[in-house]
C-alpha cells in the first residue's frame, strides 16, 4: 500500500506509518510537483495540493485523508469521477475554535477592545455599557463538531442554545434545532449569530440582507467558517448602521483581507487572521486522524470522517 503525505510529521511519526504497512512518499505540499513515483499511490494525506497536481493522474487512488476541516479546495468532479473515497480533519480544530468562540463572545459582550485601546493611551474611564452573556440566546449556523464544543462550553454561562442544520436534526448541547428552511423565523431570537457551516454551493451567501432584515436591532456576529458564507458588503452596511453592534470575524470573503477593506477601520470589529484554530494541540491531532484512519484502510475497516460528496458537502 503505497501513501502520498504531503505535511512533515515527525521521524518517529513516520515510522509508526510505515510499521502500519505502507511505503511512504513524501512530498513539501508547498513544493509539490508531479513525478513518477506518484504514479501508483494508494492514498494521500495532504491539505491542498491539488492546485498543484492532477489527480486524475494518479490511477490507483483510492482515498485522500485531508487534515483541514475544510473541503472547498478539492476537485470534486474528480474525486467523484475516481471513485476516491474523502475523509476530513473534522473534530481536529474543533476545541480551539470553540475556545476561541467563548472568548470573542465575552470580549464583545465586555468591550474588551475598549478598554485595551484605553490602556494603550494610559486612559482611565470607568464603562458601565458592559453586558453579561447570561440569559441571552446564541445561534449557530451548523450544528457539527465546532458548535457543539462552542455550545459545551456555553452551557455553563446560562444562555440558551438555538442551531440550525440542513435538516433540524438534533445536535448534542443544543436546546433547540432548525432546519435552515426556518432560519428566518427563528434568527430573530438571537443575540449572538455564530457562522459554524462548511460552505458549498448552497451556503454561498446564506447569511445575506434578508437575514440581517430579520436579526435582533444591536445583534453581535461570529464568523470562524468562511468568508463567503457571508455577504461581507452587507455586512459592512449593517455593521455601519448598527444593526449589528459588533461582530468578531476570523475569515473573510477574500483572504488575506484587502487593506482597503472598510472592516480593517470599523471600532465594531475585531479581526484575526483566520486564526482561531491554533492551538499547541493541532500537530498532535493532525498526526492522530490519519494514523487512525490509515490504521483502518490497511484492514479494511470503516474510516471515520468520510465525506458524503454527492449530498454536496
Amino acid at each position: 500500500m503505497k501513501a502520498l503525505i504531503t505535511f512533515k510529521y515527525t521521524d518517529e511519526e513516520f515510522k509508526s506509518l510505515k510499521e502500519l504497512g505502507y511505503e511512504i512518499i513524501f512530498k513539501e505540499e508547498r513544493d509539490i510537483s508531479f513525478s513518477d513515483d506518484m504514479k501508483d499511490v494508494d492514498m494521500m494525506v495532504c491539505f491542498n495540493p491539488f492546485d498543484k497536481i492532477d489527480i486524475s493522474m494518479l490511477p490507483n487512488l483510492k482515498w485522500i485523508q485531508l487534515l483541514s476541516a475544510g473541503i472547498n479546495q478539492v476537485p470534486v468532479e474528480k474525486v467523484l469521477n475516481q471513485n476516491i473515497i474523502l475523509t476530513n480533519n473534522r473534530g481536529g480544530y474543533s476545541i480551539p475554535i470553540a475556545e476561541w468562540i467563548i472568548l470573542k463572545t465575552l470580549e464583545m459582550y465586555k468591550n474588551s477592545k475598549e478598554f485595551y485601546e484605553k490602556q494603550s493611551k494610559k486612559h482611565w474611564k470607568s464603562d458601565t455599557s458592559l453586558l453579561e452573556v447570561y440569559g441571552k440566546t446564541i445561534g449557530f449556523i451548523g450544528t457539527g463538531s465546532i458548535a457543539q464544543e462552542a455550545a459545551k462550553r456555553f452551557e455553563g454561562f446560562g444562555v440558551n442554545i438555538i442551531g440550525i442544520n440542513s435538516s433540524g436534526k438534533k445536535a448534542e448541547y443544543f436546546h433547540q434545532c432548525f432546519s435552515i428552511d426556518k432560519i428566518n423565523e427563528v434568527v430573530n431570537q438571537w443575540d449572538v449569530l455564530i457562522v459554524a457551516a462548511p460552505y458549498t454551493k448552497k451556503t454561498h451567501h446564506l447569511v445575506n440582507q434578508d437575514i440581517f432584515n430579520n436579526m435582533k436591532d444591536g445583534s453581535y456576529l461570529i464568523n470562524i467558517a468562511r468568508g463567503s458564507i457571508i455577504d461581507e458588503n452587507a455586512l459592512i452596511q449593517n455593521l455601519k448602521s448598527g444593526k449589528i453592534k459588533k461582530a468578531a470575524l476570523d475569515v473573510f470573503e477574500v483572504e488575506p483581507l484587502p487593506e482597503n477593506s472598510p472592516l480593517w477601520n470599523m471600532d465594531n470589529v475585531i479581526i484575526s487572521p483566520h486564526n482561531s484554530w491554533a492551538s499547541e494541540m493541532n500537530f498532535k491531532r493532525r498526526y492522530e486522524i490519519a494514523y487512525k484512519n490509515m490504521k483502518r484502510y490497511i484492514n479494511k475497516e470503516e474510516l471515520i470522517n468520510i465525506i458524503d460528496l454527492k449530498r454536496g458537502y
